[in-house]
């Protein structure tokens, strides 16, 4: 009864300010398709996370560019979509007091099946910490609100 999941527009979320202990996505802000539209979602979490509350979030980044000609010749939504970027997207948490961000995957994602994708992530696993932040496809972390709802720490 504690967890509650519903499709929302994430740039005006129906709820008060404070909502929430804890809101979680996956491959979902990249949907929204521009920095700008990215910012206010952003926003729209921090505002219904109660002081002290957590984002947990997986979102897919831009990866190598052998990842962003297969995504255009192969991904139907690739027009619309925009991937992040580790380096130039850190600003997204800007409003949050603690940010703990992590880059994960370099072939995971080029299976297409199961079983495919589970044979490259062990290769991952091994590859993965000789390729730079930049080159990887998914970013995952925690972002915590601050207890007096500011991106500084309480006095």
């Amino acid at each position: 009864n504690s967890v509650h999941y519903e499709a929302i527009d994430m740039l005006a979320i129906p709820y008060p300010d404070a909502s929430f202990d804890v809101v979680t996505f996956k491959s979902v802000i990249g949907a929204l398709g521009s920095k700008e539209r990215q910012l206010k979602a952003m926003a729209e979490i921090h505002r219904v996370l109660k002081p002290g509350g957590v984002l947990l979030f997986a979102e897919n980044l831009t990866g190598t560019v052998l990842h962003q000609w297969l995504r255009k010749r192969f991904v139907p939504w690739d027009a619309y979509w925009r991937y992040l970027d580790a380096e130039q997207d850190r600003d997204l948490f800007h409003d949050f007091l603690n940010v703990e961000l992590r880059a994960t995957g370099v072939l995971a994602n080029l299976g297409r099946t199961e079983r495919q994708r589970d044979v490259l992530a062990r290769v991952d696993g091994i590859i993965g910490p000789w390729f730079p932040e930049r080159m990887r496809t998914v970013w995952f972390g925690v972002a915590y609100k601050g207890i007096s709802g500011k991106s500084t720490p309480a006095t």
